[in-house]
């Protein structure tokens, strides 16, 4: 019986958003732990970002955190530290199908990340799919000429060079989208005010998706994510799970803080009895 599978496994992420119109949201996994992964993969957002840029993520951890929500509809987005041939070859052969590339500030970036992703002689891309969890370890035969169809090539603009670049950047083949990071663009532009900001990131996602492409980014608040949708974002970010875990635990603190105010009442009001009896 043979044990060849036919085809690389089909990018369900980018198959929703080239055939439907609804915004894709998603979660921030920054924790590093393949177990937070996995619970919050149950959440069904539609796709979680693996950081390994800002998150305590190697390549084994990223991996255990591909394995761990593989069995869920979340689909997931992996961002490596930089966006370098070597992480890029790495993630990939993993099995990463969806990549969000960060610092990217001008199209000599862009076309280089493309090629990061891409086998000779479209690109760079070390051939090692046959040792490799992207291809089966060789069980996909035709792995090679199918996975360039199946990947998803998001580029990060975050820089005031990137931003005076993004109509060279949105131009370039191979790129399937643009995410905006608010935070380190407001840093890069003097921090101006929350409503200046996102209007330029509004500006920045109707340019992307009048390119054609995907257009994504992060709000925190409700406010903003719908101003970001109306803009255009078909992918956005709406919270983190570190996030979610701090400001879950510091509620629960808080409401059970009245407990142990009565308990210590109630201690103190027993024992000035005894003294007196």
């Amino acid at each position: 019986m043979s044990t060849e599978t036919s085809h690389v496994p089909l990018n369900r992420l980018k198959e929703r958003l080239r055939v439907g119109d609804e915004p894709q949201l998603g979660l921030w996994l920054s924790s590093g732990s393949p177990a937070m992964t996995e619970i919050a993969a149950g959440a069904d957002f539609d796709w979680g970002l693996i950081d390994g840029e800002h998150g305590p993520n190697g390549i084994e951890s990223l991996l255990a955190q591909l394995r761990a929500i593989a069995p869920h509809r979340t689909a997931p987005i992996v961002r490596p530290a930089e966006t370098s041939r070597v992480l890029i070859k790495q993630i990939l052969d993993i099995g990463a199908q969806n990549l969000l590339l960060p610092m990217v500030d001008s199209r000599e970036d862009a076309e280089m990340a493309v090629a990061s992703t891409r086998y000779p002689p479209r690109g760079t891309r070390g051939v090692g799919a046959s040792i490799a969890r992207a291809g089966q370890w060789g069980r996909i035969k035709n792995y090679m000429m199918e996975t360039e169809d199946q990947l998803c090539v998001i580029l990060q603009v975050e820089t005031r060079e990137g931003l005076a670049h993004l109509d060279e950047i949105v131009q370039v083949e191979g790129v399937d989208g643009v995410f905006i990071g608010p935070a380190d663009l407001g840093a890069a532009l003097g921090s101006p005010p929350i409503e200046e900001l996102n209007s330029i990131v509004c500006e920045c996602l109707s340019k992307i998706r009048r390119a054609g492409l995907i257009a994504g980014s992060i709000a925190l608040e409700e406010a903003t994510a719908r101003t970001y949708l109306e803009a255009g974002a078909n992918l956005l970010a709406i919270a983190s799970d570190t996030d979610l875990l701090v400001h879950s635990l510091d509620d629960c603190k808080s409401r059970f803080a009245d407990v142990t105010t009565t308990r210590d009442s109630r201690r103190a009001g027993s024992g000035n009895k005894s003294e007196k009896g």
